[in-house]
């Protein structure tokens, strides 16, 4: 009786099991079609294009809206996310009067090869050549939230003439603040990972890779010349606020360095209610001046 009770045990938890893996592969992916994108920004009457290059054999998928003539602001989103996390920015018409602006599905998510989490210094070097790829002879500024502040910062340095102005906001850049978090290991590179749900597998390897990735980056500070705007909420409990000084302290040969501390913020300052924060200091940028 024993044996029978067992192996229906058994056969029960392996069946829940294996629809946990297609359930968990399936769904959470925090990303939006192109076809339903292009429709919420047409319903706004802000036209949308979306696109995808191949870079090295990686296929990079991202979104623009704005006139080509324009300055461009260049958004990075966090772990996860997807391009659209800055949907409401790009069909803002406030900045569509000042900027074109380019959101981008970060390698690994999204649809840029999803599930292909890369750490730091790969994803520079996939994103670099689209940034070389939008090109018009208009300044750039980096904008990157969270996971996307520190990528920002790794292709600023790496493309110091390129880069006008940079914009970190509650970017996770202070290997001192990281948590060790000891637990990702469990999970990345075993058979584990597939347990975890959609985008949630490729955010744990690559904040894996952060781990190691934010102690090189320390040194690449000072490789960015450009003007820095740091954005922090106070009450921010992913991303300690101490981050924001230490990217100060880094940045000793940026232009200009500006902080922010908005009281009361939590980590997604992006969004409402502090959308409207950011959102003004964006149209404050002098993407022409020094």
């Amino acid at each position: 009786m024993q044996v029978k009770t067992r192996k229906k045990s058994l056969i029960i938890f392996s069946i829940v099991l294996i629809c946990w893996q297609l359930f968990a592969q399936s769904c959470m992916k925090f990303r939006v079609s192109d076809s339903k994108a292009k429709e919420q920004f047409s319903s706004a009457g802000v036209p949308l294009k979306m696109e995808t290059i191949k870079i090295k054999g990686f296929k990079l998928h991202f979104a623009k809206t704005g006139s080509d003539s324009l300055p461009t602001l260049f958004f990075i989103h966090g772990s996860p996310g997807s391009w659209d996390a800055f949907s409401v920015y790009m069909r803002d018409p406030d900045l569509l009067a000042k900027y074109r602006m380019v959101s981008i599905d970060r390698p690994g998510f999204g649809y840029s090869e999803f599930g292909e989490a890369k750490n730091l210094e790969e994803q520079s070097a996939i994103i670099t050549p689209l940034l070389k790829y939008i090109q018009n002879g208009k300044p750039i500024c980096l904008i990157g939230h969270s996971l996307g502040g520190p990528l920002a910062v790794k292709l600023t340095a790496d493309n110091p003439d390129m880069i006008h102005d940079l914009v970190l906001l509650a970017a996770s850049v202070d290997p001192a603040e990281e948590m060790p978090e000891r637990w990702r290991g469990i999970f990345f590179n075993s058979p584990l990972q597939f347990l975890l749900p959609g985008a949630f597998k490729p955010s744990n390897e690559e904040i894996w890779y952060l781990k190691k990735d934010l102690k090189p980056l320390a040194e690449q500070f000072k490789l960015i010349k450009s003007h820095v705007w740091i954005v922090h909420g106070d009450k921010d409990n992913f991303v300690p606020v101490g981050n924001a000084d230490y990217a100060k302290k880094m940045l000793t040969n940026a232009s200009k360095v500006e902080v922010t501390i908005l009281k009361g913020a939590p980590h997604f300052i992006p969004w409402e209610p502090w959308y409207k924060d950011v959102k003004a200091g964006l149209l404050k940028i002098n993407m022409y001046g020094n």
